[in-house]
C-alpha cells in the first residue's frame, strides 16, 4: 500500500542524517504527491531552503515545525453563518460527482442543529433529474422544505421562487444546488451567471455567499475545477469531500495559496453530521502527522 505524505515524510526525516540537495528533491517529490502541486512545492522547498541557511540548521528532525509553520501560512480558514432576521442564499457550485447534492444536506442539517437556522433545500440543478430527486429526498428525510422545478426547467427561476420563499418567512437561509458541467459547457457558464445575478438581487447585503464543492482524493484537478468556477462568478468559500488530509489533502494548500481561497467545512463519510468547520492549524498538523 503507497504511503501517505505524513508518513513518506517521517520516512523521508529518518533516512537522511543531514540536510542536502538528495533531502530537498525528496522533501519535494513528497510534496508533490501529496498533492501541493509542484509549483507551490517548489515555492515551498525554496523557503525551507532559507529558513535552514537562515538559522544554520544541519538535523533533518528539526525541520518538521519549520515545515509546518509554511504550510500554515498558506493553508486559509473561514467561517460564517447564515445573518438572523436577514435572508440568506448561499450557491453551492462544482462539477458533477464532487458531493455538491449530499453537502447541500449536510450544511443545512448543521446549520439547522447548531445555529437554529430555517432552511430551504433549492433544487437548481434543474439539467438532472436525479440532482432533483436526489435532494427531495434529503430534504424529506431531513424534515425541510425543497424548491424544486421539473427536470429541464428555469434554474434561474427556481432560484427567485426560493428568494420569494425567504421573503415571506421573513428570514432564513437557501441553499442552491447547481448543476455540474461548467467546465465544458458555455451554456451553464451563462446559466450560472444569470442564476448569480438573481441570487445576489433576492438576498440581503452581505448574505450572499458562493461555495465551491471539491473532492479532495481528485488533487490538482480540483484545482483546476475552483479556478474555472472562481472566474465564472466568483468563490467565497471552499467545502472539501472525501476528506483524509493525512492521505492526498494537499489541495487545501494549493488553493490557499494560488487562488486566496479559504475552506469552510470539510466532510469526511455519508451521514448528515459528518461534517465539520475547516481548522488550519489541525490540518497541518494532521497533513504533518505532528
Amino acid at each position: 500500500m503507497k504511503k501517505n505524505f505524513a508518513e513518506t515524510l517521517k520516512s523521508l526525516f529518518r533516512i537522511h542524517q543531514r540536510i542536502d540537495e538528495h533531502f530537498f528533491e525528496e522533501l519535494t517529490d513528497s510534496l508533490i504527491e501529496g498533492d501541493v502541486g509542484q509549483a507551490l512545492a517548489l515555492h515551498i522547498e525554496d523557503e525551507l531552503r532559507k529558513l535552514v541557511k537562515d538559522e544554520k540548521l544541519k538535523d533533518p528532525s528539526e525541520l518538521p515545525f519549520l515545515l509546518s509553520q509554511i504550510l500554515e501560512k498558506h493553508v486559509q480558514e473561514t467561517f460564517f453563518v447564515p445573518m438572523p432576521d436577514k435572508r440568506n442564499i448561499w450557491l453551492l457550485l462544482g462539477v458533477n460527482g464532487v458531493g455538491k447534492t449530499t453537502s447541500a444536506a449536510k450544511i443545512a442539517n448543521y446549520y439547522r442543529e447548531k445555529h437554529n437556522t430555517n432552511v430551504l433545500l433549492v433544487a437548481g440543478d434543474t439539467f438532472r433529474a436525479a440532482a432533483i430527486n436526489q435532494l427531495k429526498h434529503h430534504a424529506e428525510k431531513l424534515g425541510m422544505r425543497i424548491i424544486a422545478n421539473q427536470q429541464g426547467g428555469d434554474a434561474a427561476a427556481v432560484v427567485f421562487d426560493a428568494g420569494e420563499a425567504l421573503k415571506s418567512a421573513g428570514s432564513g437561509l437557501a441553499l442552491v444546488d447547481t448543476a455540474g458541467r461548467l467546465h465544458n459547457r458555455e451554456d451553464l457558464v451563462r446559466e450560472l451567471q444569470k442564476i448569480d445575478r438573481i441570487a445576489r438581487s433576492k438576498a440581503d447585503d452581505a448574505c450572499y455567499k458562493k461555495l465551491i464543492v471539491l473532492d479532495a482524493t481528485t488533487g490538482q484537478n480540483a484545482l483546476r475545477q475552483a479556478e474555472v468556477f472562481k472566474e465564472a462568478v466568483g468563490i467565497d468559500a471552499v467545502v472539501l469531500t472525501k476528506y483524509d488530509s493525512s492521505a492526498r489533502g494537499g489541495i487545501a494548500i494549493s488553493i490557499g495559496k494560488e487562488l486566496h481561497v479559504p475552506v469552510l467545512f470539510v466532510c469526511t463519510g455519508e451521514t448528515y453530521t459528518d461534517i465539520a468547520p475547516f481548522n488550519s492549524k489541525e490540518y497541518v498538523k494532521t497533513f504533518l502527522d505532528l
